[in-house]
């Protein structure tokens, strides 16, 4: 089918009725978040005039300055929100690029909003108008909240779509064959980032067959991509490796694609690493890449211990309820202490004990070589028991919704635990540990982290390690609040894989 779609390699493929769907969506869905932001911006403008000013005639008094009159605050609230929507049009945050996944989207949201009250201030000193510091105090975080809230909303819709193969780049791998199934195991391993590959053009050029273990179609050689462009309806084409091209095969390629509507992605074979570490700089015509060493700065240590103090001290209260409760059914239902104290290792390799509600009987860490070496598990670091019979009744409903986790918020007060970051382990799991895995140890331990919202119980051990490394590699405070959010999901709706 594809060799006979291919006849006519001459002629100049017809992209129009490929091409057009794939700009509509974007543009569409771009609209929609327009509209979607300056509606949550009137709410937000207006209603927080509505209730710090009334319904009056109230105006922003300039002090004359330089003749101009005094401003009404239903003139000024319209050219407030007419400038908040230029901003987030400015700080390209409706990008097809950015929306869907990652936190890009919500961090030039932010900035644009900060960027607009921070002009508004400097403009109302220079002219001296006196405008309302409370409105203009709660417009910002609230106008924040309900813009990011919108977005997410947007994603969730956006991310159920993607699931089902819609509102998708397709994409259309250009390389050797190693590196073609490299990235595609990659970017299967993610669908919610919204790449979907529809074919490949590999050195050897097998039209007619597939990509081993997958159903892509090989399209032809590198030569071939105009017509595989036009017969697979790629948008899209990823250029996976450069070593079986010719010097100006790339260059090549992006003259042949339509601007605007076909892009060109150079994919290079590095993984796991997050876009703040990668700076690209052109130097004699050659786009070199620059990886930064991933590494703490003493201000990100800072930033991230203020918000494990403040966010445990929070959590701490707002849960005390709660920690009460399973306290006292803990120790209802069963002989023993209620806290169950373990030692794990720690930052750099350091030992502490955790803390955590006990949820088995009495003894139970004497069962647990003999029942991993039951289900041939006791050399892999990720000890798991399937269906374990040490955990008793109220230990396997505080576990599934994670309140057995609740008093490592006090490890976290004291400094041993962060509220996000690799899982402890035992030192018999830390011995067994690869070089890779150790680096684990180079971040503090977390009450969650990104493997625990990535699958719980059903996540592999190399998955683990992987998603652990790149959490340690490419920590950022968005990042951070990301992963407590999908974490509070997680608890609120545990789904089949919380054990």
């Amino acid at each position: 089918m594809a060799s006979s779609s291919m006849k006519g390699a001459g002629s100049k493929p017809n992209y129009a009725h490929r091409a057009s769907p794939w700009f509509d969506w974007r543009r569409r869905l771009a609209r929609s978040l327009a509209v979607t932001d300056l509606l949550a911006l009137i709410w937000v403008v207006y209603g927080t005039q509505i209730a710090w000013l009334g319904v009056g005639s109230a105006s922003v008094p300039t002090d004359n300055f330089f003749g101009l009159p005094n401003i009404s605050y239903w003139l000024f609230s319209a050219l407030l929100i007419v400038v908040w929507m230029w901003a987030l049009h400015l700080f390209d945050s409706r990008s097809h690029r950015i929306i869907g996944t990652g936190a890009a989207e919500y961090a030039r949201v932010i900035r644009a909003s900060f960027a607009v009250f921070g002009s508004v201030a400097i403009i109302a000193f220079l002219t001296r108008a006196e405008v309302a510091r409370g409105y203009l105090l709660i417009s910002l975080p609230v106008g924040i909240a309900l813009l990011i809230t919108v977005r997410w909303l947007w994603r969730q819709w956006l991310i159920s779509n993607r699931r089902r193969g819609a509102y998708c780049a397709n994409v259309l791998l250009v390389g050797s064959h190693a590196s073609v199934i490299s990235v595609l195991t990659e970017l299967q391993r993610s669908p919610d980032s919204g790449y979907r590959v529809v074919g490949a053009c590999v050195p050897s050029g097998e039209v007619g067959g597939t990509i081993p273990g997958t159903s892509i179609p090989i399209m032809g050689s590198v030569d071939a991509i105009e017509q595989a462009l036009s017969v697979t309806g790629a948008d899209t084409v990823a250029v996976t490796s450069t070593d079986d091209l010719p010097s100006d095969k790339v260059k090549q390629i992006s003259w042949a694609l339509q601007a605007g509507r076909q892009h060109l992605v150079l994919a290079p074979s590095i993984t796991d690493i997050a876009g703040p570490r990668i700076h690209t700089r052109p130097v004699a015509g050659l786009p070199l890449i620059h990886v930064e060493t991933p590494r703490f700065t003493s201000g990100q240590r800072l930033t991230k211990r203020m918000m494990d103090i403040l966010g445990g001290f929070v959590l701490i209260v707002l849960a005390s309820p709660v920690l009460a409760a399973v306290a006292i059914a803990v120790k209802a239902t069963s002989a023993g202490p209620v806290l169950f104290k373990q030692e794990r290792i720690g930052l750099n390799g350091a030992p502490f004990n955790m803390l955590k509600f006990r949820s088995m009987h009495a003894g139970a860490d004497k069962k647990l070589k003999q029942l991993l070496e039951a289900q041939g598990t006791s050399e892999q670091p990720l000890f798991k028991v399937k269906d374990d019979p040490r955990i008793t009744p109220v230990g396997r409903f505080i576990r599934k919704y994670s309140l057995d986790e609740l008093p490592q918020l006090f490890n976290v007060l004291q400094g041993s635990m962060s509220l996000v970051g690799p899982r402890p382990q035992i030192a018999a799991e830390v011995a067994l540990y690869s070089d890779a895995a150790r680096r684990r140890l180079l971040a503090r331990p977390g009450v969650t982290g990104l493997w625990q919202v990535s699958g719980r119980s059903e996540t592999t051990w190399e998955e683990a390690v992987r998603l652990d490394l790149y959490y340690v590699e490419n920590w950022s405070v968005l990042g951070d609040i990301n992963i407590l959010a999908r974490t509070a999901k997680a608890v609120i709706s545990p789904g089949e894989s919380a054990h």
